[in-house]
C-alpha cells in the first residue's frame, strides 16, 4: 500500500487553496500574530495597515532582554582569598579550597 501525502496552503481569510501565498506577521498591542494569505488579500492587508503604519512610529523589533543571575548563585561580594587568609589567622578551620562556611563568612563580615 502507499500513502501519498499532499500540503497545500490555505488562504485563512478565505479559506481557499493558494498555490503561491504568503505567510505575513504582524503585531498588535504587545501580541504577534501570523496569517496565511493569497498575494490579494495580502495586498488588502498591507492596504488597511497602511495609513496607520505611515502615522506610526518604529518601535524595535525584538524584546529587551534582562540579564539575571542564575537561580541559587549569588554574585561574590568578598575576595575569598582574603576571607581564607583572615580566618586562617583568626584561628578558624578551614580548608583551602572548597566552601566556606556560613559562620566564617558571617564572622568576616563582622569584623570588616
Amino acid at each position: 500500500m502507499a500513502k501519498k501525502h499532499i500540503m497545500q496552503m490555505i488562504d485563512d481569510l478565505d479559506g481557499r487553496i493558494i498555490e503561491d501565498g504568503t505567510t505575513l506577521t504582524f503585531s498588535l498591542e504587545g501580541r504577534a500574530y501570523e496569517i496565511d494569505l493569497s498575494h490579494a488579500n495580502a495586498a488588502r492587508l498591507r492596504d488597511a495597515f497602511h495609513p496607520f503604519i505611515s502615522a506610526a512610529r518604529v518601535a524595535g523589533s525584538t524584546a529587551a532582554t534582562v540579564r539575571r543571575t542564575p537561580r541559587g548563585r549569588a554574585i561574590p561580594t568578598r575576595d575569598l582569598t582574603d576571607v581564607r587568609t583572615w580566618a586562617h589567622e583568626n584561628g578558624y578551620a578551614i580548608n583551602e579550597r572548597g566552601r566556606i562556611s556560613s559562620a566564617v563568612l558571617e564572622a568576616y563580615d563582622a569584623a570588616h
